[in-house]
């Protein structure tokens, strides 16, 4: 016999729809979140949108700066250059106008000196021109004041040969007149007035001429004196205050003189000496000293 089951199905079906419809509701849940889930959602996908949006924006500012920052050194580094271009620019310009200012001092300088140098000529030229012109109007006086007869021979050349001769060998006053006028035929008016007028220091003379006849020849100290007033004219006094200034050893001129006589002539030793005594004035000491040093 047939088992009737009319609820089972029922209730089967019911609870297949029941789940169907809770599997419905769920899927229209999550498909449909309601008011605020659908107000949050666009808000969200704006924010996503402008996020995504702004991160393109940004990398393009960032490298937008790095760039702005690159030129920024650069200019910086070019102006930096460009300062040290001026600062060198001007140093060397400093550096030029010193060396100028230097160069221009210096050619100051030069001619200042050639302006004075030019300045010490020209008064030297002058003092030269007027002391010619000084001698001239003194020669002009001169021979304006000698002219007739005997004064046709001027005083004056007197004076310069008078000083010629004092240049060249020593000369007593009287033996300087004598010259000129025997030597030279100057009057004896002429050739005294020349000589007087110079100032010459007699003993001087008289010690020069003493020293070259010793030079020559063996002396005594008479026999030098007596030949400076005998031969040359001087005073007792020069002849003996020039002869008594110099140092001479008499012992040595009267062996000298011996030598010379021997190589003239042969002497004996008592002879020898007595031509040294009575001829050349030796004292007795001198003479057999000298004789002595011949060798005899």
């Amino acid at each position: 016999m047939l088992r009737p089951h009319p609820t089972r199905p029922a209730l089967l079906l019911s609870a297949g729809l029941a789940s169907l419809a809770l599997l419905t509701g769920c899927s229209a849940g999550e498909a449909d979140p309601g008011p605020s889930s659908s107000a949050t959602t666009p808000s969200t996908a704006a924010s996503g949108t402008a996020a995504a949006t702004s991160a393109p924006t940004s990398s393009s500012a960032a490298k937008s700066s790095s760039s702005a920052s690159d030129a920024a050194a650069a200019s910086s580094s070019r102006a930096a250059a460009s300062s040290s271009a001026a600062a060198a620019s001007a140093s060397e310009a400093a550096e030029s106008s010193r060396a100028a200012e230097a160069e221009a001092e210096a050619s100051r300088e030069a001619e200042a000196e050639a302006e004075a140098a030019r300045a010490r000529e020209a008064e030297e030229s002058a003092a030269a021109e007027a002391e010619r012109e000084a001698e001239a109007a003194a020669a002009v006086e001169e021979d304006s004041s000698t002219t007739a007869g005997e004064g046709t021979v001027s005083s004056g050349q007197a004076v310069r040969a008078a000083k010629n001769y004092l240049e060249v060998l020593p000369f007593s006053r009287d033996g300087l007149v004598h010259q000129l006028v025997a030597g030279d035929g100057y009057s004896d008016a002429d050739a005294a007035a020349a000589v007087d007028s110079l100032t010459v220091d007699y003993e001087a003379q008289a010690r020069r001429a003493a020293q070259n006849y010793l030079d020559v020849l063996p002396f005594s100290r008479d026999g030098l004196v007596h030949q400076l007033i005998a031969g040359d004219e001087y005073s007792d006094a020069d002849a003996a205050a020039a002869v008594d200034s110099l140092t001479v050893d008499y012992q040595e001129q009267a062996a000298r003189a011996a030598q010379n006589y021997l190589d003239v002539m042969p002497f004996s030793r008592d002879g020898l000496i007595r031509q040294l005594m009575d001829g050349d004035d030796y004292s007795a000491s001198q003479a057999e000293y000298g004789v002595d040093a011949v060798g005899l």
